[in-house]
């Protein structure tokens, strides 16, 4: 069996997900080598500092135009949004891959009773999209919402609406802010988006796409990317060691709980760079971090998001994006933009123990391309956490 070291197994880790020696985006289809290596693209609505799918393109390539990207992924027919590992761009290509997930929903949904109760409603939203296009839900709704939050207090349309989406009746076409606008799926989908894919082949063929952007990974790693069961990415995985496409490996370190080398896999595509050391910042949603047990396996480091957490048990900060430096997880910094003050807030900021001697000077000259590439003036530091920075300084 062949082996890596663990310096080495983040090297190919990194690689697969983007990262490379030269972070120039290309002129022509600029964000192909992103997307690609990534398969999903994961949303978020937190928008503190900037939404989360911007952020693993500006952290492989640098600074870029965000309504470029925005037209890529809604303009050019190529991109559609799915449950993929959470609520995501994927290919549209790929979305059959998703089939049996949706039959699967549809399946959870009339066992908990959610297909019958709202069974009026969802007829209603169908007929209404058909005749009618895209919508809203604040268009689709029979009477207004009144006072209620849009991410809180759903009604039984935006409810009808979400379980279409599930299913994969509807799908959306384009948003206003965060907002989807929804349609009938065979309105805004080429016609073999809507056929599904067997389980057993599409599951397969996500595992493949799994491993290819993970480079090196255990069946725990493998299964999370598109959140599938562990049974079934196994099935998936022997499969595709039996063809040659996953080839069995240890690293070093990586163990189970029992202490025993824990299995792993490289992809045959995957490639070990002989150097590989950039300086990033990361979404907290990025695939580099989102399976928590792989980020402590692969780099040492320990990572929660605290939005949820009362304010006063935060340890780190509301919304903290992970710092990398020289290709290892050295810090984590709580950001915010004041746009009213065209200022990048740096409400604290960390090393981890360990971090290299230049994470300060990386912080530094990130967080200023971070506030050029939203526009921003200038970077203002709280002073807040163990890493030293200057109270403020201007965006490059």
């Amino acid at each position: 069996m062949e082996s890596l070291s663990a310096a080495e197994a983040r090297r190919v880790a990194l690689a697969a997900q983007g990262f490379s020696g030269s972070a120039r985006l290309r002129k022509r289809r600029p964000f192909d080598p992103a997307l690609d290596a990534l398969h999903v693209l994961q949303i978020d609505s937190v928008n503190v500092f900037a939404r989360s799918h911007y952020l693993p393109v500006f952290s492989r390539h640098g600074g870029y135009d965000l309504g470029a990207l925005d037209r890529h992924l809604w303009r050019s027919g190529e991109f559609t949004e799915y449950w993929a590992h959470e609520a995501a761009f994927i290919p549209v290509r790929d979305r059959a891959l998703f089939g049996w997930r949706m039959d699967d929903y549809r399946e959870r949904h009339r066992r908990d009773g959610r297909a019958e109760a709202l069974a009026a409603t969802v007829e209603r939203v169908r007929a209404r999209l058909a005749s009618s296009g895209p919508q809203f839900v604040r268009e689709l709704e029979e009477e207004p919402r009144g006072g209620r939050g849009p991410w809180w207090d759903w009604s039984d349309t935006k409810r009808a609406v979400e379980l279409l989406f599930a299913w994969g009746e509807v799908a959306t076409a384009g948003r206003e802010g965060f907002q989807r606008r929804y349609a009938l799926a065979e309105q805004v989908l080429p016609a073999e988006a809507l056929v599904p894919v067997a389980r057993s082949e599409a599951q397969r063929t996500l595992v493949d796409r799994a491993a290819r952007s993970l480079g090196v990974a255990t069946l725990a790693d493998i299964a999370d990317y598109h959140r599938l069961k562990a049974a079934d990415a196994r099935v998936a995985i022997r499969s595709l060691e039996e063809e040659g496409i996953l080839i069995p490996i240890r690293v070093a370190g990586w163990s189970s709980s029992s202490g025993k080398p824990e299995a792993a896999w490289m992809h045959r595509d995957a490639r070990l760079p002989a150097r590989l050391a950039p300086d990033a910042l990361l979404t907290p949603f990025d695939p580099v971090v989102w399976f928590r047990p792989r980020a402590e396996r692969m780099f040492d480091f320990h990572y929660r998001i605290e939005i949820y957490t009362p304010k006063e048990q935060r340890r780190f900060g509301y919304y903290c994006l992970p710092l990398m430096v020289g290709g290892r997880l050295a810090g984590r910094i709580d950001l915010k933009a004041d746009r009213r003050n065209r200022a990048l807030l740096v409400q604290a900021a960390w090393r981890e123990e360990g971090a290299p001697q230049r994470t300060a000077e990386v912080a530094e000259r990130l967080l200023s391309q971070a506030a050029t590439w939203q526009g921003l003036d200038s970077v203002r530091f709280s002073g807040a956490g163990n890493l030293s920075l200057p109270s403020a300084f201007d965006a490059s």
